[in-house]
C-alpha cells in the first residue's frame, strides 16, 4: 500500500533544483570528493546525527576516535560514536531495500546500548515533548506488518528516490519500530536510499543542517503526523538536501589543482590507463596539463609509468 503524500509545486521545485545541482556536482568532479573532504563530511554526519539524539562528544573527539585514539568522555556517548563509525565505514554492507539488512544495521548501530538491538519493539511507546506526549506510536504487534508494507513500497514504487527516501524516513519515524535509535536509523537509511541513485550522498552531511535547527525537523514530523501524510516532511527534507548541495558546490568555488584531479581519477578505481583515458575524464585540460598531472602522480607514487611515447601506460 502506498503511504499517503501529495506532490506539491514546492516539492517539484526542489526536485528540479536538486537534480540540477547533482549534475553540477558530477561535472565538477565532486561526486567522489577528495579523501580529506570525505573524512571531514563523515565526521560531520556522525557528530550531527548523534548530537540530535543528545550525544555530547565534539567533532574533535569523534576525529580522535576515527583515528583510533583514546578520549575522555561518557562511556555511552563514546560507544554510540564507535558504533556509528563502524556503520559509516561499511555502508556498502547494507541493502536499503532489504528489511533484514535494516534490522542488521540497527543491531550494529545500537550494540550494547539497548537490549534487543536489531529487533522490533515488543511494547507500546509514546514520544514525549516536555511533559506532553507528542506522538503515540502504533501498537507493537502492528510493527512487523507496517515495516513489511513500508519495505514493499520502497521496493515496488516507481516514485523517484528523492521522494521515496523522504517517505521512508517519515513513515519509519511514525511507526517508531525500535525502543531507541529510530531517529539515527531514519536519517541513515534515507542516506542509503539516496546513494543508490546519487553516490555523492555518501559524503553529504545533510544531518548537519538538521542539527543546526532541530526544532524545524521535529515540527515537520509533527505537522505530517497532524495532517495524516508525509507531504510537509517531504518538503522540509528536500529543502535540507537542496541547501546541503549548495554548501558542497560552494566548497568547489576554488580551482581544481593537479592533486584534486589525481585524487578524483584514482577514486574511479582504474587499474591501468593512458593519458587519453585521463583526458576523457578531464575534458577541459590540455595534453600538456595532463602530462604534468601524470608526471606528478608518478612522483607521488600514486601509480607507475611503463612504456614510452605512444605506448606509455600507467599502472596503479
Amino acid at each position: 500500500m502506498k503511504p499517503p503524500y501529495d506532490i506539491t509545486p514546492s516539492i517539484l521545485r526542489f526536485i528540479t533544483s536538486i537534480s540540477e545541482k547533482v549534475g553540477a556536482i558530477n561535472a565538477n568532479y565532486l561526486n567522489k570528493p577528495s579523501p580529506k573532504l570525505r573524512k571531514e563530511n563523515r565526521i560531520k554526519t556522525i557528530h550531527s546525527s548523534l548530537k540530535i539524539e543528545g550525544n555530547t562528544l565534539t567533532e574533535e573527539q569523534i576525529t580522535a576516535l576515527l583515528e583510533n585514539k583514546r578520549i575522555i568522555g561518557p562511556k555511552k556517548d563514546v560507544k554510540e560514536v564507535l558504533n556509528a563509525i563502524e556503520i559509516y565505514e561499511h555502508l556498502e554492507n547494507y541493502n536499503p531495500f532489504n528489511e533484514k539488512s535494516f534490522l542488521e544495521c540497527h543491531k550494529h548501530l545500537m550494540e550494547t546500548l539497548i537490549e534487543g538491538a536489531g529487533k522490533y519493539r515488543r511494547q507500546g511507546v509514546g514520544i514525549m515533548k516536555g511533559s506532553q506526549v507528542e506522538h503515540y506510536a502504533p501498537p507493537h504487534e502492528n510493527v512487523p506488518f507496517l515495516m513489511k508494507d513500508l519495505f514493499g513500497y520502497l521496493k515496488s514504487s516507481e516514485e523517484i528516490e528523492l521522494i521515496k527516501s523522504c517517505v521512508f524516513h517519515y513513515e519509519m519515524e511514525f511507526i517508531h519500530p525500535f525502543l531507541d535509535g529510530n531517529g539515527r536509523m531514519g536519517r541513515l537509511w534515507q542516506t542509503l536510499i539516496l546513494m543508490e541513485k546519487y553516490p555523492v550522498f555518501e559524503y553529504l552531511p545533510f544531518e548537519t543542517l538538521i542539527s543546526k535547527d532541530q526544532e524545524k525537523y521535529y515540527k515537520a514530523l509533527s505537522q505530517s503526523d497532524k495532517s495524516g501524510n508525509s507531504t510537509c516532511f517531504i518538503e522540509y527534507m528536500l529543502g535540507v538536501i537542496d541547501k546541503s548541495l549548495d554548501e558542497l558546490l560552494d566548497f568547489n568555488s576554488r580551482t581544481l589543482t593537479e592533486k584534486d584531479r589525481l585524487e578524483y581519477f584514482l577514486s574511479l578505481n582504474k587499474r591501468e590507463f593512458t593519458r587519453k583515458d585521463y583526458m576523457e575524464v578531464f575534458k577541459d585540460i590540455s595534453a600538456a596539463t595532463a602530462s604534468r598531472d601524470l608526471k606528478k602522480g608518478v612522483e607521488l607514487n600514486f601509480f607507475k609509468k611503463v612504456g614510452d611515447k605512444n605506448k606509455t601506460r600507467y599502472l596503479i
